[in-house]
C-alpha cells in the first residue's frame, strides 16, 4: 500500500495533535476537513498512488490516532451501525476517523448527547442521521434540535417514501421543534399525501389541527357516566366523543379509505389500535381472522363478568360504541399483514383487496361518529 505523502503525514499528525472533534473526507476533492473549537481545518492531499489505496491509508492513520493504536476503523462496526448498538463509551473517537460508517454508527447510538450530535451533523448532514438523533429527548430539547428540525422540514417535500414521511413528521411534531405556522404546512401537506396525517394521527392524536364539532351526544353523556368518571371505558368514551376524538376518527377513516402504500395503511392501523390501547383487552384479540376477533369483542361484552359487561349492565345503552373501541384497540397491522403479504399491490389494487380488512374497520368507526355506514366518505361534520 502506498505511503502517506511527507507533507500529508505532517500535517494530519499536526491537526490530529490538536484538540480535533470531528473529522469529515470530501473524496471527490481530495480534502480532510477537521472540526475543532477554534474552528475549520482543511488539509489537501496529494495521492502517491491509487486514490482508493491512498484514502484506506489516510483513514488507518486517523484511526491510529483516534484509538491510540494502528489497524484503522474496525470492521465489527460495519455490522453494529445502524443496529444503534455501538458502544456508548468512546462515541467521540468514532468521529476522528473519517469513516462514514463510523458517523452514522454515532448518530444512531443510544448513548448520543447534544454535543456529539452537533459534532456527527458537522461530519455528515444527511437527512437519516438527522431523523435517529432526533430520537434521543438529549437532542430534542438541546441545541440541535431545532437545527436537525428545520433542516427536515426544508428537505420533506423531496421525500418520495410514505414510510420516510410518517417518521420525519412524526419526529418533527415532538414539542419545542417547530412554531404553529410550520405545523399547519405540514398538516395541509396531507391534502395531497395523507403520508403526513398518520404522522399527526401517530404523534398528536388528540390535538389534530382539524375543527370537528363534537358527536351530538357528547355533553349528555358525559353527564350520564359522572358517577363512574375514572373508569377507563368513561375515560375512553368521552375522549371519543369529544372534538379532538371525533377528529382523529375522520382522518382515520378518510385515510384508511384511500391510503398510499402499504406503509401508511400499518401505520395507520397501529396509530388506530394506540388510540383505543387503555381499554385493550388481549383475551378479545383472535389470533387468526378478523371475524374472530369481533366474535371475541362480542363475547367478552357479554359476560357480566369482564369489565366490559359490568360497565354494560349500569349504561347498556352504549353497547355498540365498547364494541367498536374494542374491536378497535385490537386493529393494528397484524390484521392486515395476510392480505399485504400475499400481494405487491399498490393503489387501487391495494386498496380493493384490503376491504375485507377495511370495511369492518370503517364499520367501528362509523359508529363512534354516530353514522350509518356508507361504502363511500360520508359527509363531513365540520366547522371552519
Amino acid at each position: 500500500m502506498s505511503e502517506l505523502a511527507p507533507e500529508d503525514e505532517l500535517r494530519l499528525n499536526v491537526m490530529m495533535a490538536g484538540d480535533i472533534q470531528a473529522v469529515r473526507i470530501d473524496e471527490a476533492a481530495m480534502i480532510v476537513h477537521g472540526l475543532s473549537s477554534r474552528g475549520e481545518a482543511s488539509i489537501k492531499l496529494h495521492p502517491t498512488g491509487r486514490v482508493e489505496q491512498y484514502l484506506r491509508r489516510v483513514r488507518e492513520m486517523l484511526a491510529g490516532h483516534a484509538t491510540g493504536s494502528p489497524g484503522g476503523y474496525p470492521v465489527y462496526l460495519h455490522g453494529w451501525t445502524r443496529m444503534g448498538q455501538a458502544r456508548d463509551k468512546g462515541l467521540d473517537c468514532l468521529l476522528l476517523f473519517g469513516e462514514v460508517e463510523a458517523v452514522v454508527s454515532v448518530a444512531y447510538s443510544n448513548g448520543l448527547t447534544d454535543e456529539l450530535a452537533r459534532r456527527a451533523w458537522w461530519a455528515m448532514p444527511v437527512a437519516d442521521n438527522a431523523r435517529r438523533m432526533l430520537e434521543r429527548d438529549c437532542v430534542v430539547h438541546g441545541k440541535m434540535g431545532k437545527v436537525l428540525a428545520e433542516y427536515l422540514v426544508e428537505h420533506l417535500p423531496f421525500e418520495n417514501s410514505p414510510h420516510t414521511i410518517i417518521d420525519t413528521v412524526r419526529l418533527l411534531l415532538q414539542p419545542g421543534l417547530i412554531d404553529d405556522e410550520v405545523r399547519k404546512k405540514l398538516w395541509n401537506r396531507g391534502a395531497v399525501d395523507n403520508a403526513y396525517h398518520v404522522g399527526f394521527l401517530e404523534r398528536m392524536p388528540d390535538d389534530l389541527p382539524v375543527a370537528v364539532l363534537p358527536r351530538e351526544d357528547w355533553s349528555a353523556m358525559s353527564s350520564r357516566l359522572a358517577q363512574l368518571a375514572d373508569h377507563p371505558y368513561t375515560v375512553q368514551l368521552e375522549r371519543v366523543l369529544s372534538a379532538g376524538g371525533q377528529a382523529f376518527l375522520q382522518i382515520s377513516e378518510a385515510t384508511l379509505r384511500y391510503p398510499a402504500d402499504r406503509d401508511v395503511v400499518n401505520a395507520l392501523l397501529n396509530a388506530l389500535a394506540a388510540f383505543f390501547s387503555s381499554i385493550l383487552y388481549p383475551a378479545c384479540c383472535g389470533d387468526d381472522t378478523l371475524e374472530a376477533t369481533l366474535e371475541n369483542v362480542e363475547a367478552f361484552c357479554r359476560d357480566a363478568t369482564s369489565e366490559a359487561g359490568q360497565f354494560l349492565e349500569s349504561f347498556p345503552e352504549y353497547a355498540a360504541e365498547v364494541r367498536a373501541m374494542l374491536a378497535l384497540s385490537c386493529m393494528n397491522s397484524a390484521v392486515a399483514a395476510p392480505v399485504l403479504s400475499r400481494s405487491t399491490a399498490g393503489g387501487t389494487l391495494m386498496r380493493q383487496k384490503l376491504e375485507p380488512v377495511t370495511t369492518p374497520i370503517l364499520q367501528q368507526i362509523a359508529v363512534l361518529r354516530g353514522q350509518a355506514f356508507s361504502a363511500t366518505a360520508p359527509r363531513r361534520r365540520s366547522r371552519a
